[in-house]
């Protein structure tokens, strides 16, 4: 009796042939064929074509843009829980070009800001705040969208032409403020319509929320934010020391999570 011969399901060949293709014909951040380039090129159906892109793009291979197409992925950003560090300086130690857009800023004061974000920096009504968003790009990719807000009184001759770079080098450099560092929180949440429209991925793709309060170093609060990073170009890094007890617990479980709004 013949031995029984097991074949892979083609787009497990197929995509065993892309991804041979993604290492020896193409560099990070080049644009991939299409589904109907594989079609024309492998002789395949434009379901195998589509399955067998998918599976790249769940592997970290390729990165699907929208509106845009399929490109090859770029390495992740990393992201060191364990220290402040500018986003700008980050991305050119790498050989990337970082880039900010300020998409809002404005005076704004206390009565008028999320209770959440009152709570962190202890205000009471009435004390002045600068309220900023911006948006990060590296290499032109939107990877992180930020909303934050300062209190005036602690720099307040800060510009709009300065938020357009790093805050902490025009803190530190300029204002003469010593940070001291901040308390963060961070979770993993799905981008609601506007969120996704500016970092131009599909509405409920996942991102990392960090929610932080920022010091000085004699410990008065300087800043509140909300900083999305797409999940698919960060990596947040740590390391760990000794196991200690658990008890008090550190962290939260959330039972369920509540609707964000659109």
């Amino acid at each position: 009796m013949e031995p029984t011969i097991v074949r892979d399901p083609v787009y497990h060949q197929l995509n065993a042939r892309l991804k041979a293709m993604v290492t020896r014909a193409y560099r990070p951040g080049d644009k991939f064929l299409t589904e109907r380039e594989i079609v024309e090129q492998f002789g395949v159906s434009r379901p195998t074509a589509n399955k067998a892109l998918t599976g790249l793009v769940s592997e970290g291979v390729l990165e699907f843009r929208k509106g845009v197409g399929t490109f090859v992925r770029r390495p992740a950003i990393s992201y060191d829980v364990r220290s402040l560090v500018s986003f700008t300086e980050k991305a050119r130690a790498v050989g990337k070009s970082p880039t900010t857009k300020v998409l809002n800023w404005q005076q704004i004061t206390a009565e008028n800001i999320e209770p959440e974000a009152r709570q962190g920096l202890e205000i009471s009504t009435g004390t002045v705040l600068w309220a900023l968003d911006r948006l990060r790009l590296i290499d032109d990719i939107p990877v992180i969208l930020e909303h934050r807000y300062i209190i005036q009184a602690l720099c307040p001759r800060l510009t709009q032409a300065e938020v357009a770079g790093s805050l902490y080098q025009v803190w530190t450099d300029i204002h003469h403020l010593a940070i001291g560092g901040a308390e963060e929180v961070i979770r993993a949440v799905p981008l609601n319509r506007k969120e996704a429209t500016r970092l131009k991925v599909s509405v409920r793709s996942p991102a990392l929320e960090v929610t932080a309060v920022g010091f000085l170093a004699d410990g008065r609060r300087l800043w509140w934010e909300r900083t999305l990073y797409r999940a698919d170009q960060y990596e947040f890094h740590s390391r760990l020391g000794p196991i200690q007890s658990a008890t008090p617990a550190r962290g939260q479980l959330r039972a369920s999570a509540e609707a964000r709004p659109e």
